[in-house]
Order: C-alpha cells, then structure tokens, then sequence
C-alpha cells in the first residue's frame, strides 16, 4: 500500500469528529481549518497540495498546489505524524451539522469523485485532486460546476455530508435523480450528467431550480440531506433587514414583537 494505514473511530451524532489512531511514523493530511485536538509527540507540518509523491519536486508541488485553487481550497494542507513508539491520536471536526463518511478506497477501485468542499482528511499517501466535467450541460448547471474532487489511493479518507446521509448501491442502467446541491460523492463508474426539469409550471412555480442531476449505476452514490448552501441560503433568509425584525411564525409580522414586550422605547 502506499498511503498509510491508519485506525479511526467517529464520534458524535449530529456535530461529528473523526479520531485518527497513529503508529509511530504514520500520518495523516487534513484540510485547513479541520484540525480539533492531538496528543503528544503528534508533528504537524504544512504543505504544498497533498504531499502523496514525495518526488515530483518543486515545481510538481506548485502545480499540486494550484489545482487546489479551482477548487476553492486553500493553496496549502495540513500533514500530522506520530514521532513516539506508542500510539498517539489527532482528531478532525466537522464544518457544520452533519455526518462524516469513512471512504476505504481500496473497495472503490482506488478513486471516489466528491463535490469540492467534501473533503476532511485522508492517510497520507492519498492524493486530493479535481475532476473536470467533460459535459457542458453538467458543468454549467450542475451546482459542482465543470470542477470536481477526486480522492485518489488505496487508503481511508474521509468526507462530510451536511444533515444525514443516505447510500444508495446503483444496478447497472439503474437511475437515480437527485438535487444538485445534494451529492456529496460518487464511485468512478457512475454516468453522471444534468436534466432539465421540464413543464412551465415546474419550472416557474416549483421552487426546485431548473436542473436536477441523473445519476446512473453501475456503482455507490452518496447524499447529503442539507447542503451547505442550502443551509447558508435559510440562515440570510432569516436575519433581520437592517433594525427592522421579523416576526417569526406569527402573521402579526412586526406587530408581534410589540406584544412580545422584545421592543425597547
């Protein structure tokens, strides 16, 4: 094997953390900001891109690098070695509410394509790195647009899915439909493309968008049942415009927060 081979256990239920368990020299990459806690003799180092070939020198490690821009991540990631004899363990939380995934690759024919902020941390030896869309329709209305992330290796890596998580195992010519913004990854063998939802009625007064995507098996397709953006889109939606507050639940609107003695004369 090439990546290391690494134990884990994940805890919580709906703000998870994923506990990575160490031998002496084994390691484990992490995106920025992922980081929770880490015990003794645990070594942290920064890097360009994923740091899985060690001989692809400097200029190898910038291109590395600069593919992690398309995608929207940060230039660098963070690796964590155990230096001791014994066992040592770092831990990884969570962006916002949901379910971290175990992702074995080995079982997946050594690749696992995932939308572009799904990726928590990997053994090291797996390589991060984007998948391009080789349809028009899937890159300009697919909600992933023409980049993807592709995990690459024979190692565990981990991602997260916002809210829960649904696995869906995919005959071959079998279809499933979904939203967009709900994929959270998928095996290399899926056919995965964009349909236009169809009906002037759908499309005005649906309240789905204008495209849904179509996955077809041979393969494994993992859902989301919150994205992010999903998430972010009701949160605006609720703060209050400039001083002025919403009534929440009430139809008395404004002349409800008067009544709930919340105003201040």
């Amino acid at each position: 094997m090439r990546a290391h081979e690494i134990d884990y256990q994940i805890y919580g239920e709906e703000m998870q953390y994923v506990e990575i368990e160490l031998d002496q020299n084994e390691g484990v990459i992490a995106e920025a900001g992922s980081f929770m806690m880490m015990e003794n003799d645990i070594k942290m180092e920064t890097l360009f891109g994923d740091g899985s070939q060690k001989d692809q020198g400097f200029l190898g490690s910038i291109l590395g690098a600069g593919k992690r821009i398309l995608t929207g991540e940060s230039l660098f990631m963070t690796a964590f070695y155990n230096t001791h004899l014994e066992k040592r363990k770092v831990s990884f939380a969570s962006p916002y509410p949901g379910k971290i995934l175990a992702v074995d690759l080995s079982r997946f024919g050594g690749k696992v394509i995932c939308q572009k902020d799904a990726f928590l941390c990997a053994a090291k030896g797996v390589s991060v790195g984007i998948e391009f869309s080789k349809r028009l329709g899937r890159g300009l209305f697919g909600g992933e647009g023409f980049i993807m992330q592709k995990l690459e290796g024979d190692g565990m890596a981990f991602v997260h899915a916002g809210g829960t998580l649904a696995k869906k195992e995919l005959r071959a010519g079998e279809t499933l439909r979904v939203d967009t913004g709900c994929i959270v990854g998928f095996t290399q063998d899926i056919d995965y493309d964009i349909e236009f939802i169809g009906g002037i009625r759908n499309t005005v007064f649906g309240g789905e968008g204008l495209f849904f995507a179509r996955l077809q098996g041979p393969g494994t397709v993992y859902i989301q049942s919150l994205p992010f953006s999903r998430l972010a889109g009701r949160v605006l939606a609720a703060l209050p415009r400039g001083n002025n507050k919403k009534g929440e639940g009430s139809i008395l609107g404004g002349l409800g927060d008067l009544l709930d003695g919340d105003n201040r004369f």
